[in-house]
Parts: C-alpha cells; structure tokens; sequence
C-alpha cells in the first residue's frame, strides 16, 4: 500500500489535536450510553448508532457475556459525536475506550500513528473467527503499512446503481447490465417524467466530504481524474475534473431531485421509496430498506454496478470497523468482543432472532453462501458482493495515486479538504456559482495539501 505517512509531522499532529478533521459519512438520530472503566472481566466500547449497533447492543448481554462472562459497557453516539470523541480518545492514548468503531479511512491513519493494537496475534490463535472469510479487499483496507490487520468489519458496502423496473419497463426503457455514466444520463432524461413528479435519477448534492463528494468522487476516478497524481500535484483544475463535475452538476440540474443542494444519502432513499425518483446511485447498504417488508418500492428495484467511463468497475469501498486501542488495558477481552460481533456465530445469531435481512452483510463470502441470507437478500446481494470484491482502493482510477481511497484520500487533511471542495461544489448544483468557479477555488485548496506532501 503506497503512503506518504513518515513525510507528514504536521498532518499527524493535527489529526491528535482535532477530532474535527474527522466528520461524518452518514448522521444519526439515537444515542445511548454506557459505563466507565474497563478492566477485569469488562470491556469498554463506543460506538457509532447506527440501527444494526443498536441491535448488537441489545443482544450482547444475553449472548456474549452470558457466554463469555464478559461485561461490555457502550457508549452509542451519533456520528459527527463519536468520531470526535474516539479521535480525543485514542489520539491521546487515555485508554477509556478499549474498542471503537472506526471506518477504513481512520484506521490506517491510526494505525500509522501507534494508536491501534495489531491483530495478527489474535487472528492467529482465533481459528473459529475465520480470517479468510472476510472479503479480500476489507482486509486490505484494514491493513496498516506495516502489512498487519489493525481492524475487524462490523459491516461493509460499496456502491451500485438502482433503479425502477416497473417504470423502465412502462417507458420501454433498458438497463445495460454494465452501464456507463453517458447511458445513465440518457436513460434519466428519458424516464423523467415517466410518473407525475417523477424525476430520471437522485444524485447526492448535500455538502460534505461524505455526502455530495462521496458518489462524485467515483465518477471523478472513471471519468479519468484524481485529486492528486502520484507526485502530490493537486489535479483539481484538470480536463477530467472539468467534464465529470460538469457532468454531475448538469445531471442532477436536469434531471435530478427537487432540492438537490440539500439532498444526501436519508433524503435520497426517501425519494426512491416514495417513486420520486426512477433511478439512484449510492451506498449499497440502502437495498436492505428498498427491500424490507414495509417498502413501498419493495420488488421493483432492479441493482446493476456503479457505472463507469474509463475504468472496469467504480464502486466506492466503506466498512464500519473495530479497532483496539493500542493503551487498552484489557486488549485479551476486547478481542474476545470484536471476534464474536464481526463473526460468522453472530451473524446466524441476528439471522435467527432478527431476521437475515439485518444481518451486518457485506464483510464475510460465507454470508453470501449462506441460503437463508442469498433467499432474504435475493434481489441485491450478488450484485453487492461483486461491488464489494470488485472495488479498488489502491487504484480506483486510470493513473497511479499518492494515497489509498476510493472515495477519499487516505491523508488526515482530506476531511477538511473534502468538505471544503464539496461547498463549492454544492454550490454550483445550487446554480450559485459555476463549475469553473467551483473549481478554480478548490484547487487552490488541493494546492495547500500539495505544497506540504510535494517533493517530499
């Protein structure tokens, strides 16, 4: 894995000094909290709420410790707030957290900086806990430089194309079983319109680094650009920029969803469910609602990859994942929670008390084997996997890059860089400014991350 991380004394210590560099992907809506000090037969553990780690929350008790005997003490906490305070945390080796969920952006730059226990020991021991089951390009993204595993998927995703067969099928209307972004957009312009207030595609168009740069990002890669090239010169201003935010600003103006400068992934998903919209391209993880019992839109939606222009695939690759702090004082136990909770026993066990359709997918190929799960996910859960094993976080574009990430920059400056640039660029959705505009002014922003990696 190509890093810069030994030129950059700067950028480490500002990662320490500021959870604020690492914003959030997604936002949450429940928070709970749990006890203090780990040691002995208890692990301490801060979590993002997402749905599927509440529900791990109410089964640990009656499963894990009644197993184990291992009391685990949470703290749930929306994203914006838990990154923060497992950054403060773990930046400063206090140690009040022996696990936390981290994603494959964190973990490298955490790992680079002493802050995570490595787990090739554990893994090495746990034979039950399967390590080659979990999807190659988790591993990797998980790995440090130093060519050890730092983190344990909880849960992973990718990115795919969705869209209304129904609708497709009224208007006369054929997905290509691999689209391209040039056949996406004429496929938008002609079922726009298809129902009354029906628009051709949702686009996200919400500032932040995880939200609008997020899907733009990856048609940034196919379309044949980058942020940096592989000597760090900021590559913002460049003709493949140009054409893709073009592409973007003008599909989502044309044909994309009211509100579009306001629209991230909670809003797109309420589009598609309630016919908004024929078609959306995001975060796989969002065919488990399309899909779920109560969904309107339940059987309707069809599921082909991320388009592309220059490249083989263009799926983003996320996982929410644990990590052990490296000044944990319990790392045995809390190894003991991370195995069962990212294992395949607790996988069955939400499948059977639960239900397969909330299973914690997307990290282990078993799963996809898994009969109960291939019948509950049957509509989306091949083409996901194949977005998943198909993505590329080392070379996601057509030109060698200075840092991993497919949807980011694997660098600490990228969570204030990314959500910078993705203002000027919701702007220009917005009709506020134009793409050259936009542009223009992110590059010089690029171009102060390049004057401190450049040459180096």
């Amino acid at each position: 894995m190509r890093t810069p991380s030994r030129r950059r004394p700067r950028a480490t210590l500002a990662l320490a000094a500021a959870g604020t560099l690492l914003t959030p992907l997604l936002s949450g809506c429940w928070a709970g909290a749990g006890g203090s000090g780990s040691g002995g037969d208890a692990v301490n553990v801060l979590m993002v709420n997402n749905p599927q780690m509440v529900e791990l929350q109410k089964l640990t008790a009656a499963h894990f410790t009644k197993e184990t005997g291992i009391k685990v003490n949470f703290t749930v906490l929306p994203e914006n707030d838990v990154r923060d305070k497992i950054s403060q945390d773990f930046a400063n080796q206090a140690g009040q957290y022996d696990v936390a969920t981290l994603s494959n952006y964190e973990i490298p730059i955490y790992a680079r900086n002493g802050w995570l226990h490595e787990m090739n020991t554990y893994v090495a021991k746990d034979g039950a806990y399967d390590e080659q089951d979990i999807l190659t390009p988790m591993r990797q993204s998980l790995t440090g430089d130093d060519g050890k595993l730092y983190g344990q998927p909880f849960y992973g995703e990718s990115s795919f194309l969705m869209y209304r067969k129904d609708v497709f099928e009224a208007k006369g209307l054929t997905m290509p079983p691999h689209p391209t972004w040039t056949q996406v957009a004429d496929l938008a312009a002609r079922a726009d319109g298809a129902e009354p207030g029906m628009k051709g595609i949702c686009l996200r168009g919400l500032p932040g680094w995880g939200e609008v740069m997020a899907p733009l990002t990856t048609i940034v890669n196919t379309f044949g650009g980058t942020w940096f090239d592989r000597n760090w010169k900021a590559r913002l201003d460049s003709p493949e920029w140009q054409r893709a935010v073009n592409f973007y600003v003008d599909l989502v103006r044309d044909h994309g969803e009211s509100g579009a400068p306001q629209a991230g992934f909670a809003e797109c998903l309420n589009n598609m469910t309630q016919g908004k919209v024929a078609m959306w391209y995001d975060a796989t993880s969002a065919a488990g609602s399309l899909e779920s019992a109560n969904s309107p839109v339940k059987g309707r939606i069809g599921y082909v990859p991320a388009p592309v222009e220059k490249t083989e695939s263009s799926g983003w690759l996320y996982t929410w994942a644990w990590g052990i702090q490296q000044a944990s004082r319990n790392p045995d136990d809390a190894w003991k929670f991370v195995s069962w909770a990212s294992g395949k026993e607790y996988e069955q066990l939400v499948g059977d008390e639960i239900g397969w359709s909330n299973v914690p997918a997307g990290k282990r190929a078993s799963t996809y084997e898994n009969p109960a799960y291939r019948r509950e996910a049957a509509a989306f859960q091949e083409t996901t996997k194949e977005a998943i094993e198909g993505a590329r976080p080392d070379d996601p574009g057509v030109q060698p890059r200075p840092a991993p990430g497919i949807q980011f920059v694997g660098i600490p400056e990228f969570t204030d860089l990314g959500t910078r640039v993705s203002q000027e660029i919701s702007a220009a959705i917005a009709g506020r400014q134009s793409v050259e505009s936009a542009l223009k002014k992110s590059q010089k922003l690029a171009e102060e991350i390049s004057e401190e990696y450049e040459g180096r």
